[in-house]
């Protein structure tokens, strides 16, 4: 077994390295000056079980090709199983025809990397199950449900908890979580005039006098979440948390949560996080490296990963 990481979050690949006792793979993934990408692997990895740890996040496409050449020179250098492993899915909230003549990125991604020559491929909370689908090779998809529930039995013990989906989209991810704290679950009716912009619209469910976890893949703008803690206060809950799996935070994100009823917001380190990310005094991300660490063991041991959220 060996691990090799693009640039996209290499503090991440370390700490997945550290949990496996193994070290990097030494590679030079480099630019020419017009930006062209040159990946040369340091090392024999011929007949190696190689998982390549890439999220990917901002600059996306920049990532994503440093993906595919790396997956492309193992290949040509006799790797005898290419793991892909993706802490962040990008594109994947292109999953389907929103409108006439628009595509399905997450498709053409899944197409790119099966043809680049990956095996198989491991992500995290990925933004529609269906896109595992999407894959002509196995996929598993792992959750950051156990990580977070483990931090809300430690930080929120003892308060009235509501779980609470920000979104119709998201029940299921919000009931699972709502079972693992037993807590009660609530949900966000939400209209999206246009990409990036929302509008709440009710809420439903019992919230008053409790205390709110808003629960949610991925946090771009910040837009959605912010204005569903206002509306959770509006309705007279008594505070406002919330969880991301994926913290994009693009753009001024980080100070809009600052700004709002949000009293925390707790992300995975899935995509590196920010300079304002570190800076911000409610903003924290929590590791994901010893959950995908057990994965990839599981994987390169031919053991059951989906037994990890039984």
């Amino acid at each position: 077994m060996k691990i090799l990481t693009g640039n996209s979050n290499r503090p991440l690949a370390e700490a997945i390295a550290a949990k496996l006792a193994l070290p990097l793979v030494k590679a030079n993934i480099r630019r020419f000056s017009d930006n062209e990408i040159f990946v040369e692997i340091l090392e024999n990895v011929r007949g190696e079980d190689v998982f390549v740890i890439q999220s990917t996040s901002y600059p996306a496409n920049d990532h994503l090709m440093e993906l595919l050449i790396t997956i492309d020179a193992l290949r040509r250098a006799s790797a005898r199983r290419i793991t892909a492993v993706m802490p962040y899915y990008g594109y994947a909230r292109q999953d389907r025809k929103t409108a006439g003549r628009t595509p399905i990125s997450a498709k053409l991604v899944a197409n790119l990397i099966t043809h680049a020559g990956a095996h198989r491929v491991l992500t995290l909370d990925l933004h529609a199950e269906q896109i595992q689908g999407f894959f002509d090779i196995p996929v598993d998809n792992l959750y950051a449900g156990p990580v977070f529930s483990k931090e809300i039995k430690e930080t929120l013990a003892n308060r009235s908890l509501t779980v609470v989906s920000p979104d119709t989209g998201g029940v299921v991810r919000a009931r699972a979580i709502a079972k693992r704290v037993d807590a009660d679950l609530a949900i966000i009716d939400k209209r999206r005039e246009r990409a990036g912009v929302s509008e709440v619209m009710n809420v439903i469910g019992d919230v008053k006098d409790r205390d709110c976890i808003l629960m949610d893949d991925i946090v771009d703008s910040a837009g959605t979440l912010c204005n569903a803690a206002v509306a959770l206060m509006d309705q007279g809950a008594k505070s406002v948390c919330a969880y991301a799996t994926h913290g994009v935070l693009s753009g001024g994100a980080v100070a809009r949560v600052a700004a709002s009823p949000i009293e925390k917001m707790v992300i995975t380190d899935s995509i590196m996080p920010t300079e304002a990310v570190r800076i911000s005094p409610n903003v924290r991300p929590l590791s994901v490296a010893p959950l995908m660490a057990e994965a990839m063991k599981r994987i390169s041991d031919e053991t059951s990963v989906s037994s990890l959220f039984n």
